[in-house]
């Protein structure tokens, strides 16, 4: 029998610094909560807002995949491996910290809100070598569909990390219903609601709310409200 989470968006950690308003769906940094640590191999999901010419300077971080879904706005990317590149709704940024990586993240303006999702997995093993990739997605091809953007797969749809995790994106007519199956044995699924409202499995989320859902191999979701937009993350339970 399936097991249900449920992650109320009223329910978050909140922290406003001013030029960075996050709310943190797990455990990071001035927020603590012993239940809300991990789900499976996700360990953090930010919901960020950074204002105008405000931004993290360089930092470290080490093995973790790190993924960045810019939601509105250019947020702009430095680090040292030579990267540098802006990334804006559509886009997906992907870096595997591995051995160690240093990075800066910037909102390119000072007249304009960025907006994103940060997302950190454990990698499927320590010490991968770094790596940064950065695609670009046809916002189209995600209306009434699941549109994939991450997988473990250098060949599929969109970017690749070093771990047996699948991201898709869907943007929902009201009434759409559908069926989930887990791309592999043993996966779980944390589903993350940026817009509008839906039921999983009898589970009615609105906005900003999130759900994890495992021991079962599928799930199904009906779309309450127009213009529901839906994040999936298939991820290893272990």
């Amino acid at each position: 029998m399936s097991q249900i989470v449920f992650h109320a968006a009223a329910t978050r950690g909140h922290a406003n610094h001013g030029w960075l308003n996050a709310h943190h769906s797990f455990s990071f940094a001035g927020y603590y909560d012993p239940s809300r640590i991990h789900f499976g191999v996700l360990r953090v999901l930010n919901d960020d807002e950074i204002a105008g010419g405000g931004g993290f300077g360089m930092h470290p971080h080490d093995n973790m995949e790190i993924i960045t879904i810019p939601i509105e706005g250019d947020l702009e990317h430095k680090d040292n491996m030579g990267n540098v590149g802006v990334i804006r709704a559509g886009d997906v940024q992907v870096m595997s910290a591995g051995t160690g990586v240093l990075h800066s993240e910037y909102n390119k303006h000072s007249d304009q809100m960025v907006r994103l999702l940060q997302i950190w997995l454990f990698p499927d093993k320590k010490n991968h070598t770094p790596r940064y990739q950065q695609i670009s997605l046809k916002l189209e091809d995600r209306v009434n569909r699941l549109q994939q953007i991450v997988s473990p797969n250098e060949n599929d749809e969109g970017a690749w990390i070093h771990q047996d995790a699948w991201f898709s994106i869907g943007r929902f007519d009201e009434g759409q219903t559908f069926d989930y199956a887990f791309k592999k044995d043993g996966n779980g699924a944390y589903l993350f609601l940026l817009e509008g409202s839906l039921e999983v499995n009898g589970n009615v989320m609105n906005r900003r709310d999130g759900l994890g859902i495992w021991d079962t191999a599928s799930f199904s979701l009906k779309v309450l409200s127009p213009s529901t937009e839906l994040l999936i993350m298939d991820i290893p339970m272990h």
